[in-house]
């Protein structure tokens, strides 16, 4: 239970600290949404941490036997701690004459989301202590 609770809190603190990483995008994006030419980013990271957690579930069939390190291996494993938020840049949309493509009513309703889902994650991580604090108490 232990393992399975500690995998639990790190994997929240880590989607707490994407969606601060992903505030500080949605309020640069808003800063400078009348700037020219100015590019909105947005932040990369759920559809990683599925994949590396997906990549630990699946073994081939048959798993080659490295001999020497210097071999190539049939099974990586991808590491869910090694995945971090990335921010990308979105050159391919222009929605304003002056090339900039901030959508300020997007850039807030991704704000509202992002506040959603940081005190989801918040509360989550409340929850698992709480649990831990019960079972002490009994």
């Amino acid at each position: 239970m232990i393992n399975n609770f500690s995998k639990t809190v790190d994997l929240l603190h880590r989607s707490l600290d994407a969606e601060t990483v992903r505030r500080e995008v949605i309020a640069n994006n808003l800063a400078n949404a009348e700037v020219k030419d100015f590019k909105r980013s947005s932040v990369s990271f759920e559809s990683a941490l599925k994949q590396a957690l997906e990549s630990e579930k699946y073994r081939p069939e048959v798993e080659m036997i490295r001999t020497d390190e210097r071999h190539l291996s049939n099974f990586q494993p991808l590491d869910y701690r090694d995945v971090r938020p990335r921010r990308v840049l979105d050159y391919l949309t222009q929605s304003k004459a002056n090339g900039n493509n901030v959508d300020p009513e997007e850039e807030f309703n991704l704000l509202v989301q992002n506040q959603m889902r940081y005190t989801l994650f918040a509360q989550s991580v409340a929850f698992e202590f709480g649990q831990i604090n019960n079972a002490l108490r009994s």
